[in-house]
């Protein structure tokens, strides 16, 4: 029996977390024809949970590892290529800016960091 169809619903894939979440939006194959599987991620997004702490004004810090990340020793990381450990970290913007001497947009929900940094950070506000 055949899985795929012409419709299929769309998700987003978490950019902290990796999670895929309904967007509510139906994809339809012009062609009517059987192409899709019954979930189909279209893009990147943000799951309700990191959503609501970006828009509390939190930058997400997602732990990668650089050597099964795709692209070694490009400036800029893309989601797809970030090979995430599972650690994670929020830091309010303001607090991001003054520890990292570096502006990041406003709707920037997250950075990547190398192994490590979480640990610096929690060192640090453990003195």
């Amino acid at each position: 029996m055949n899985d795929k169809s012409h419709v299929s619903l769309e998700q987003h894939v978490c950019l902290v977390c990796g999670a895929r979440v309904d967007t509510g939006a139906i994809l339809l194959d012009k062609r009517l024809r059987a192409s899709m599987e019954h979930h189909t991620a279209t893009g990147w997004g943000l799951c309700p949970e990191h959503q609501k702490l970006s828009d509390d004004g939190f930058v997400a810090l997602v732990e990668c590892d650089p050597q099964r990340s795709g692209s070694p020793g490009a400036n800029r990381m893309k989601p797809e290529q970030a090979y995430r450990t599972g650690r994670l970290a929020h830091l309010k913007r303001e607090v991001f800016s003054e520890v990292f001497n570096v502006q990041i947009e406003n709707k920037q929900p997250c950075v990547f960091v190398e192994p490590g940094v979480i640990e610096q950070l929690q060192e640090m506000t453990a003195n």
